[in-house]
């Protein structure tokens, strides 16, 4: 992966979407910006796609992305929860394309394994790991769904780097970012 290159990472929700931007130069990575998108109070969910469309569109005029790593909706029991995800998703990822950006998609266990080297772990572990991954300050917690973006954007980056995260080569990650040692 080429260096001085933004990832905009995505978990794509019709109630409440995360995004997450990271920088990588080098062996360097970034933390540029993280949020959600609140859809909570829009009863359309025409108008919540509209509004995750458009949010993105926003996202990539500001910070220029070079790729989009979005999460992909996973199977669980209820069929329309996981078409209501899909769509989100959709619209995200047309507003990715039309400007001309690469997308990758990762399943939630992927990123998580990516990460955290646990497929299986919780939300609250991914931010943890994220959250000294980034170097972050602060009380990150409530803000999961972003935390989930900023996984979906560093699985891109790990998958990208020769497949290697920080939880894969350790002596690598030390290596390459002597200034994350406690």
């Amino acid at each position: 992966m080429e260096s001085n290159k933004i990832i905009l990472g995505l978990d794509p929700g019709t109630n409440i979407m995360g995004y997450g931007l990271i920088q990588l130069s080098k062996n360097n990575i970034e933390l540029i910006q993280y949020g959600v998108l609140n859809l909570k109070k829009h009863n359309d969910h025409t108008k919540k796609l509209q509004l995750i469309f458009e949010s993105v569109n926003e996202l990539i005029e500001e910070y220029k992305p070079n790729e989009i790593s979005i999460e992909s909706p996973f199977f669980g029991k209820n069929v329309q929860s996981m078409l209501k995800l899909g769509r989100a998703q959709g619209v995200a990822m047309v507003a990715g394309k039309i400007n001309g950006i690469k997308i990758a998609e990762y399943a939630p266990r992927k990123i998580k394994k990516s990460v955290t080297g646990n497929g299986n772990a919780s939300k609250e572990q991914l931010s943890k790991m994220i959250k000294k991954i980034l170097n972050l300050k602060g009380n990150i917690d409530k803000k999961l769904d972003a935390t989930d973006a900023l996984g979906a954007a560093l699985c891109h980056y790990y998958q990208k780097s020769n497949n290697e995260s920080p939880r894969k080569s350790w002596k690598k990650f030390i290596q390459a970012n002597p200034e994350k040692i406690i």
